[in-house]
């Protein structure tokens, strides 16, 4: 299986492409894409358009993303939304499955810890995927949210077979616990 990883940014958006089979992850691609100082709606087009081009050239089967957390400045955090939008409407335009993931939970599936810094995140990558040299942190980042689907995504995606059954006999989870 081919795993897309994104850490979406208005500036620069990361990317990292891996392939896992079995237990086993190996790189395939990362980078970065990189808006000009233009305005709002040209930043949300480089995006898309450099997110479809990069579905098409890696043509992964599914992708993740890192939500949004909110910020200190509610405008930033608007315009963070803003930029994951339109990187999320590049994948499902592809007709991809997307995953989201909180940086908390991609720090504890690369790092092993959730406040682990930016640098550990890199090492880690870097060590997980067996890399000759550090990624930059923008697709280290990247990698990681495609890391953090690989070790969570096969659970995910039983757990999620299960549901209609589960709701076919009235129960269904609430908070993490079944409920009838």
């Amino acid at each position: 299986m081919k795993i897309l990883g994104i850490d979406p940014g208005l500036r620069t958006t990361g990317f990292g492409v891996i392939h896992k089979q079995g237990n086993q992850l190996a790189y395939v691609a990362s980078g970065t894409i990189k808006t000009a100082d233009a305005d709002l709606p040209q930043r949300l087009k480089t995006i898309l358009d450099s997110v479809a081009e990069i579905v098409g050239t890696y043509r992964p089967d599914c992708a993740a993303i890192e939500k949004v957390f909110v910020n200190v400045n509610p405008q930033s955090t608007l315009l963070l939304g803003q930029a994951r939008g339109a990187a999320i409407c590049a994948l499902v335009g592809a007709e991809l499955r997307v995953a989201e993931y909180t940086a908390l939970q991609i720090k504890q599936a690369v790092a092993g810890h959730g406040k682990a810094q930016k640098a550990q995140v890199q090492e880690m990558v870097q060590r997980l995927l067996k890399l000759p040299g550090l990624p930059g942190t923008d697709a280290a980042d990247a990698l990681g949210v495609a890391i953090c689907h690989a070790h969570s995504g096969d659970a995910l995606a039983n757990l999620g077979a299960l549901a209609p059954e589960l709701a076919k006999k009235g129960l269904r989870v609430r908070g993490g616990r079944l409920v009838g």
